[in-house]
């Protein structure tokens, strides 16, 4: 049987402006950054999938 759900916890003080200054930092990418990404994890799971079998 599942245990229930703890409430989560209120940041105070040193956490909460340590959260908010991270939080504040996250480097938003462009979208052609995003398109290149995406290019290279396809061409990586591409060559990728040239070594795993798959059986079924």
């Amino acid at each position: 049987m599942a245990r229930p759900i703890r409430e989560t916890p209120v940041l105070k003080g040193e956490d909460a402006f340590n959260f908010e200054m991270r939080r504040l930092m996250v480097d938003n990418m462009s979208a052609e950054q995003r398109a290149e990404n995406r290019r290279k994890l396809e061409e990586q799971v591409k060559k990728a999938s040239e070594y795993i079998e798959i059986c079924i």
